[in-house]
């Protein structure tokens, strides 16, 4: 008989780790999950990824009523906001796909070991007070919001709050500051606003959505700014306190100079994230984290102890649900014997604002500096169905080697952008041309052929500008 219980143990349920252990059992392994939360998913499918996108969904609605894009398309509404009953189908969403994870897992006899789990060596993990032995440990912990010093979080009392807090507010706030111009505090600031809160952003760098695009980053705080979001760049927060049910944040620009004050009914803190390591025991497995808290992996998501996994948020790279679960996919399949690979060029990210922000691969910025590019652009306004849909804002850029062609990378501001960029990043896996992209018959009329016509303007030959 075997020394391990398990061929594989994933520790954490979320996006990379639930997959990875789907994967494991479905290639013939003993498969176990960890997960201490009462429902499976992580943070993406209960407190990140989807139920803020069912709020976002639900409040593009109440706008399009709201500020006269229905009426101008022959419908007049008067709309009231039930907010018990939009959060009520947000928590429905994530009651039912984390369910279904929960079937998955017994479809494929995952067995998930409901605790948290602590390493006692590099072979066995301790969970609610059992020990477990497997062959192979994938670390699949995900990431914390991360605090800001002099900012102290209380989701409970709903005023200075993190990502999960806002999810959870019972009111529309009359005022709300988001600090980091990032994806999630824009996202989460946008539903607010739609519903009724003002809304102002402090970011500390002198643009939002750092690591996009540059075009891309003008562009969205343009549309924002029309939206009605106000901004506070090169701007940080040193400090904060709840004052008669109110919070004051105490404000001083990035370079230096004198301290101000601004007050609001909620804050919501969305500087970034930061990976779960702490608590694991990983001395007792013989691993060490980087300056960043990350855990470094080979190619192949092997760490330096033999055995030992690691992927999605606890290693180097884009926090992203999406890359986390192709990783777990790889290497899944690494640990049974095949191989597996993630192409770690094409990522695409997504903001889900309205409109849509998403790219794939390099910006035209860090394109410059490997060499000599072209540079395709064209604008939503110009695309049929985005006008007729009243979808003007936005554009689509192709980036290419200025030599073979050869796509670096894609960015669009669109209503769709999230989907459209699934076709930017197959044709860049497969190593696509602007030239091919630009000869692929496109259907009419379609978000996607301003990713066509963005590919022609590469050589100077779109059709419809």
């Amino acid at each position: 008989m075997s020394d391990f219980d398990y061929d594989l143990l994933v520790i954490g349920a979320g996006p990379g780790g639930y997959v990875a252990a789907i994967r494991g059992a479905q290639l013939g392994l003993k498969t176990a999950c960890v997960e201490g939360r009462a429902t499976l998913g992580g943070t993406c499918l209960n407190v990140g990824c989807i139920p803020s996108k069912a709020l976002l969904h639900a409040s593009e609605y109440f706008e399009a009523a709201k500020n006269g894009t229905m009426a101008s398309m022959g419908i007049k509404v008067t709309p009231e906001l039930d907010l018990d009953a939009m959060q009520g189908q947000r928590l429905d969403s994530v009651k039912g796909l984390t369910a279904g994870i929960e079937y998955l897992f017994k479809k494929n006899k995952v067995e998930w070991l409901k605790g948290y789990a602590t390493f006692s060596d590099k072979n066995s993990v301790t969970v609610d007070g059992k020990t477990y032995r497997a062959k192979n440990i994938l670390i699949a912990t995900g990431s914390s919001v991360t605090p800001l010093p002099g900012v102290d979080v209380d989701n409970e009392a709903g005023i200075i709050v993190d990502s999960t807090g806002a999810l959870e507010l019972a009111k529309v706030p009359d005022h709300l500051v988001v600090i980091g111009g990032g994806v999630i505090g824009l996202e989460l600031g946008s539903v607010w606003r739609r519903l009724g809160a003002k809304v102002t952003v402090v970011e500390y760098l002198d643009q939002i959505l750092p690591g996009m695009d540059g075009d891309v980053r003008k562009e969205a705080n343009k549309i924002f700014k029309k939206q009605g979001v106000e901004f506070k760049l090169s701007t940080k927060v040193t400090g904060a306190e709840v004052k008669d049910g109110k919070a004051v944040l105490t404000l001083e620009p990035a370079a230096g100079g004198e301290a101000s004050t601004l007050e609001a009914d909620v804050v919501l803190v969305a500087i970034g994230r930061k990976p779960n390591t702490d608590g694991l025991g990983l001395d007792k497995a013989g691993l060490t984290t980087n300056q960043r808290g990350q855990i470094e992996t080979d190619h192949d998501f092997s760490t330096a102890v033999h055995g030992i996994w690691a992927i999605g948020d606890v290693v180097p790279g884009p926090m992203l649900a999406h890359k986390a679960e192709d990783e777990g996919i790889a290497c899944a399949e690494n640990i049974a014997g095949l191989t597996g690979i993630v192409n770690h060029d094409v990522i695409p990210s997504v903001v889900y604002t309205y409109p849509e922000i998403a790219g794939v691969g390099l910006t035209e910025e860090a394109a410059k500096e490997r060499g000599a590019i072209k540079v395709g652009k064209f604008p939503m306004m110009a695309n049929s169905r985005a006008k007729t849909n009243h979808e003007p804002d936005g554009f689509v850029k192709v980036i290419a080697d200025a030599e073979t062609d050869r796509v670096l990378g894609v960015w669009a501001i669109a209503t769709v952008a999230g989907t459209m960029i699934g076709q930017a990043a197959q044709a860049m896996e497969f190593g696509a041309t602007s030239e091919d992209i630009a000869y692929t018959c496109h259907a009419h009329p379609t978000h996607s052929e301003a990713i066509k016509e963005a590919a022609m303007a590469v050589t100077g030959k779109p059709i419809h500008i």
